[in-house]
């Protein structure tokens, strides 16, 4: 483990096992585990749908990037796992870059599918979609923020892997 990185962030679209594997790594590195969601629902005391709902998406990707900088700016060693969309918004994509070492769990639009349809109803953003409609969204969405992730440091393929086999080898490119 590089010493001198103290902070890991993990990105990527939703469904590709980012709070899962940042709780394995966390575990590997001895370091705490942050979902970036989490923090901004406990600090907020309102969870994110009920944020987008009541205060709009602007309000949250404005509370999005303050909370963001507060950690990363902070003194503290952590694994954060960011929302799917906050790299794309204010200048989150920079702050990650000069502040943690970033992975980007690149995930194919099947895999993404297979695992989503099962996750529907609890996504709210994808809850009334169908199938195909699902697909059409996620392939739109990656094409959207592809820019963005692929800025990351490091590039983690995670098609056909389990949790553990990607927090292991993310904790073994250390």
């Amino acid at each position: 483990m590089n010493q001198g990185i103290t902070k890991i962030t993990l990105m990527g679209y939703m469904g590709s096992g980012k709070s899962t594997v940042g709780q394995i790594l966390g575990e590997k590195l001895d370091f705490p585990f942050i979902d970036l969601d989490d923090y901004i629902s406990e600090k907020e005391g309102l969870g994110i749908p009920e944020i987008f709902k009541t205060k709009g998406e602007i309000y949250f990707r404005k509370r999005e990037n303050a909370y963001l900088l507060e950690l990363l700016n902070s003194n503290e060693h952590f694994v954060l796992a960011l929302g799917g969309g906050t790299p794309c918004y204010a200048n989150n994509m920079d702050a990650i870059l000069e502040h943690s070492d970033s992975y980007y769990l690149k995930a194919s639009i099947s895999t993404l599918s297979e695992r989503l349809i099962k996750e529907k109803d609890h996504r709210p953003l994808i809850a009334s979609l169908s199938e195909e409609q699902l697909t059409e969204f996620i392939a739109k969405h990656l094409f959207e923020r592809r820019n963005f992730y692929e800025q990351a440091e490091n590039i983690v393929a995670i098609d056909r892997k389990d949790p553990e086999q990607i927090a292991t080898e993310i904790y073994h490119s250390k």
